[in-house]
């Protein structure tokens, strides 16, 4: 349920207010009352008395829950490079991500049709289920499915791979290994992926709004999937304004779960074109003021015929590229990359 969902207005402004993207105090109390008529089609008087209640309610709930007290730099670079990665099964692709993406950070992966965003996306769902035994995070997944592309086939094809993998793992691990030793079956895999079909912008909202209580009651869900963040904000919105307030809300609603669950948040993109510099470029959807919502930005792009994955921005991640290929069995180190190993 949204902050202001439990407003004490009538239902029907509830529901403008929160269609409108309205779905906090902080987000109503931000704007002016011209504004907020405007956007949620009242009137200023009644805007008016809408801010003057938020106002109220924040000014009652007091400041001192906003300071928790200060962490030395010395603690936050020790808590950074001890975060738990899900590996993609491409260790070109893990090196130049620290070890694979990172938890309590939102990764933003976006590239041209093709290019297996939503591999990679089945992928994680996948791998975060991996044991702590063999070097995994033994956590569930969230996989929020808005264009319909998740193909549960190819999730087993992929948790078979994987299953598999854990096998040869342990075996070099134990010379006396057995294959009954790794529990974990490709069903299980699938049955610790949760799935969620959502049509409309209002639905993905909705389902953002309930994220919090839902992995409060499955506290192993370590990895929330968007596949694809763009699709219903590109096909659905006029006010370029409102789409902006809308996805920033979104943004700070993921980072707030990345950082309260640890877990990782992962948003697929798609990309559009952008004139710049007098001609038609390629970049990510959504625009500029988007980039600045997540921690990483991951920008996915072909040289040739290879799959090549971009650090495009992050706090603590040097620009690099990688490799990588898509196989039956899931994500891989590309051949030329094997070529290279062999010649070294």
């Amino acid at each position: 349920m949204t902050e202001t969902s439990r407003l004490p207005l009538s239902s029907s402004i509830r529901g403008k207010l929160i269609s409108a993207g309205y779905t906090s105090l902080s987000s109503i109390s931000s704007v002016s009352s011209t504004d907020l008529a405007r956007d949620v089609n009242i009137t200023e008087a009644e805007a008016f008395d809408i801010l003057k209640l938020v106002n109220q309610i924040s000014g009652s709930n007091g400041s001192s829950s906003l300071i928790n007290g200060a962490k030395n730099a010395w603690d936050m670079l020790h808590e950074e490079e001890s975060l738990p990665r899900i590996t993609t099964s491409c260790s070109d692709l893990d090196s130049i991500l620290g070890g694979g993406i990172s938890c309590r950070d939102v990764t933003e992966i976006g590239g041209v049709p093709g290019i297996g965003k939503t591999q990679i996306g089945i992928q994680l769902s996948v791998n975060v289920q991996i044991p702590r035994e063999c070097g995994g995070l033994g956590g569930k997944a969230i996989y929020i499915d808005t264009e319909g592309s998740f193909m549960v086939e190819r999730a087993l094809q992929i948790a078979e791979a994987c299953v598999e993998d854990m096998e040869e793992y342990t075996g070099y691990m134990h010379k006396h290994f057995k294959a009954n030793q790794v529990q974990m079956k490709p069903n299980d895999i699938l049955e610790n992926i949760f799935y969620f079909r959502v049509c409309s912008y209002t639905e993905q909202i909705a389902l953002v709004n309930h994220l919090d209580k839902f992995i409060s009651e499955n506290k192993d869900v370590k990895v929330v999937i968007v596949d694809s963040i763009t699709f219903h904000f590109r096909q659905d919105f006029d006010d370029l304004a409102q789409r902006t307030r809308v996805l920033s809300e979104m943004a700070l609603k993921f980072m707030k779960l990345a950082k309260k669950f640890s877990l990782a948040v992962v948003l697929l993109n798609q990309v559009t074109t952008k004139y710049t510099e007098g001609s038609f470029q390629l970049a990510l959807a959504l625009g500029d003021s988007w980039s600045h919502s997540c921690t990483n930005r991951v920008i996915l792009y072909w040289n040739g015929d290879e799959r090549y994955a971009y650090i495009d921005k992050s706090p603590s991640l040097p620009s690099a590229s990688a490799s990588y290929t898509i196989t039956s069995r899931g994500l891989r180190n590309s051949s030329s990359s094997s070529k290279r190993v062999k010649m070294m």
